[in-house]
């Protein structure tokens, strides 16, 4: 099967294709277009393994202007993850990017996408869709996004809607919560924490770090978004991806300290706008859709991640 993978070199994307990738059957177009926060050595990394698979073909390219035609030449599955991520930086002057990279680039791509005969475009949408919540959050939940990064991904999934509703595309969303682990974005707080913990640097929480996160260790995640292609009745669903267990920040700092050992020298800072205090995932449509089971502790996948670290910054 032909697939395409937007977003290729990023944190999650890279992860996925290779994913897809252990399936014999699966080609893989992957495309990026290198921006957002991730050094580009750091995404050099990220496709170390890639380039060297003959079933995998990586392009460089910008979706708004890319042929699309020729991009989408015997596609069957598309996996939509390209955007700028970030809620912090999507105040302000910065937010021009958002309004490009992840509400014009999606609509290009849809109609582009309506005159082909795809199987399944699988929209990669966030957590930050739902706003502040108490407890377990389901997909029917009320959406009230607290950032503009928020609001362009959930514009993406209205988008994604109204072209399935409109052209018969079979759309399928996933809403990712607070994915970690190996090859994660530098500005990301675990990626922040760790290293700055190795290097021995103050580490900066904007509030009391009480605050507390569904975090979803990446290889859980892609297994999950991975299974979307190989299942029936999946269309026009939207699917939570959430983790094993959920941790407060401070516990989150405690851990590190314990598998680094080294002490953090924590500065807190007040909070800022666009983020939920908690979030919680109910992910029972996704055990029930796609027999998802989310496998890695919170304290393995740290391991790795810190692993990760280490290795991409030489400690």
């Amino acid at each position: 099967m032909k697939i395409l993978v937007t977003g290729a070199a990023g944190f999650i994307g890279s992860h996925l294709c290779e994913k897809l990738l252990t399936d014999t059957n699966n080609e893989v177009i992957g495309v990026d277009t290198f921006i957002g926060p991730t050094p580009q050595n750091l995404k050099q990394i990220n496709l170390n393994k890639l380039l060297n698979q003959s079933r995998f073909t990586l392009v460089s390219t910008d979706l708004l202007t890319a042929d699309l035609a020729k991009l989408l030449e015997d596609i069957t599955i598309i996996y939509h993850l390209a955007g700028m991520p970030g809620v912090r930086s999507s105040w302000g002057k910065d937010f021009g990017p958002y309004l490009s990279n992840n509400i014009a680039v999606t609509q290009h791509l849809l109609e582009a996408v309506k005159v082909k005969p795809i199987k399944k475009f699988i929209f990669a949408s966030t957590s930050s869709v739902y706003g502040e919540m108490n407890g377990k959050v389901s997909e029917n939940a009320r959406l009230s996004p607290l950032s503009p990064y928020g609001i362009t991904k959930l514009t993406g999934e209205h988008l994604c809607n109204v072209y399935q509703r409109s052209f018969g595309i079979p759309i399928v969303t996933v809403r990712f919560f607070t994915v970690y682990g190996p090859r994660q974005r530098s500005d990301m707080a675990f990626h922040r924490f760790i290293r700055q913990i190795l290097h021995e640097e103050p580490l900066t929480i904007f509030g009391d770090g009480t605050q507390s996160r569904d975090f979803t260790y990446v290889s859980d995640c892609v297994e999950g978004t991975a299974a979307i292609m190989y299942k029936d009745d999946v269309i026009g669903e939207t699917i939570n991806i959430g983790g094993k267990e959920r941790a407060s920040v401070n516990k989150v700092i405690s851990l590190i300290e314990m598998q680094t050992g080294k002490k953090a020298n924590v500065d807190y800072l007040p909070s800022i706008s666009g983020e939920p205090k908690h979030t919680w995932a109910d992910i029972s449509k996704a055990a029930s859709l796609l027999d998802y089971e989310p496998k890695i502790s919170l304290g393995d996948g740290l391991v790795k991640e810190i692993d990760y670290i280490r290795s991409a910054y030489s400690l």
